[in-house]
């Protein structure tokens, strides 16, 4: 059975490299472009992780990292944040609120496919 992975950026051509690269992998990708799509998405989609932007329309990452992570139901749900922001205070907040890692842009898809199956157990 493959892991979902629901991609979550504002961003259409970062969207796209992760899309293929993830189904490249072997995983089932969903995708959302804003906060709340998000949200919806994980509610349908039951990803086992996210890959969520924190700057982005409607609701920024923190928000919706904030609001999966009060809800129990979405406990074993893996969270990775990216960003452009890479100060350590973004950082010190993304993993405060409940992320499981955070990633800055640019990245190395190479460490981030290996970051991603490390979390889901599948490295």
């Amino acid at each position: 059975m493959s892991h979902k992975i629901l991609i979550v950026d504002d961003e259409p051509n970062i969207v796209i490299s992760l899309e293929f690269l993830m189904k490249k992998e072997g995983f089932q990708i969903a995708v959302a472009g804003d906060g709340e799509e998000a949200l919806a998405k994980v509610a349908s989609f039951a990803p086992d992780l996210l890959l969520l932007d924190v700057m982005m329309p409607k609701k920024s990452g923190f928000e919706v990292c904030e609001a999966l992570r009060a809800d129990p139901a979405n406990s074993a749900l893996k969270i990775v944040m990216l960003t452009a922001k890479g100060r350590e205070t973004e950082v010190a907040k993304g993993l405060a609120i409940g992320a499981d890692a955070y990633v800055t842009k640019p990245f190395s898809t190479k460490d981030l496919v290996v970051r991603v199956k490390e979390l889901l157990g599948a490295a």
